[in-house]
């Protein structure tokens, strides 16, 4: 079906128009995808429905319960629609939580649309730095905070990977799957080469306070579709001079997990996402 959609096209006039009969007025959602109208386009109908999709998600929001809010996602930047990694985020003990003060600075690497930035301010860091490529997470992720009233503490800058200087918190939640996207909505499901996921474990420790964690959120699906295996994450982090400090793990819920007709069943169902508590190598036990 994928493929038929892709094969279909359709015209848009000089104003984003769909001139067919009972066709929807699609000008808002082309607007936001492709910005002011410059002249007719030709689109496949499967890009011109993700494109109206995405503009009914931005509009109405993704609940997550996590920040008792919404999160409005913008086209072509990944939808938290899936929340158990949201909430592996939300559970998991901060760096010198206890009794002790939160910390005072996190990176939030490859933002998105912002959502993991507000979790860890609405948690209590005091400054949370988030960044992306991508320059359309960029405005979508400034335009979550300040919906959320959090402009004031998450800066999000357009910026390879790691931001200037060290925090005591590191959170990185990379694409899942190691191949390469076909379109802008696929970017932040695949990641090309894992090149995300071994940039961020490269660096890592050299943007660590003492005693600071780096947060991965990787589900281990590559793996079940024998993209990547479990022994070849563990030697990138030891290759990085990172060592595991504990792991939280949770089972999806999404309905695919439990379709069978889904044509990868059985390793979504198998699947797991997980919360790796990074720290650096040389530092003790």
């Amino acid at each position: 079906r994928a493929r038929v959609l892709g094969m279909l096209l359709v015209h848009l006039d000089g104003e984003h128009r769909l001139n067919l009969r009972r066709a929807p007025d699609v000008r808002a959602a082309c607007r936001e995808a492709y910005g002011p109208p410059d002249g007719p386009l030709v689109v496949s109908l499967r890009e011109l429905l993700g494109v109206i999709g995405a503009h009914e998600w931005r509009a109405k929001g993704v609940d997550v319960p996590a920040l008792g809010a919404r999160i409005h996602p913008h086209y072509g930047v990944f939808s938290p629609v899936r929340g158990e990694y949201v909430d592996l985020v939300a559970r998991a003990p901060l760096p010198g939580s206890g009794a002790g003060p939160r910390p005072r600075t996190a990176f939030d690497i490859g933002t998105g649309t912002g959502v993991l930035a507000a979790v860890l301010a609405r948690r209590g860091v005091g400054r949370v730095i988030a960044t992306d490529t991508n320059p359309r997470a960029v405005v979508c992720a400034r335009d979550n905070v300040e919906r959320l009233g959090l402009a004031g503490r998450v800066d999000v800058l357009r910026t390879g990977l790691f931001p200037p200087g060290r925090a005591a918190l590191v959170v990185c939640n990379p694409p899942w799957l190691p191949a390469r996207p076909t379109s802008a909505v696929e970017q932040g499901v695949y990641d090309p080469g894992g090149a995300m996921l071994h940039g961020y474990l490269a660096g890592l420790a050299a943007h660590l306070e003492p005693a600071g964690e780096g947060w991965l959120v990787l589900s281990d699906l590559a793996e079940h579709l024998q993209l990547r295996t479990r022994e070849q994450l563990l030697e990138s982090i030891r290759a990085a001079g990172l060592r595991v400090v504990d792991r939280l793990d949770v089972a999806p819920r999404h309905s695919r997990a439990t379709d069978p007709d889904d044509p990868l069943h059985a390793a979504r169902a198998a699947e797991v996402t997980s919360l790796w508590r990074l720290g650096n190598a040389q530092e003790a036990f």
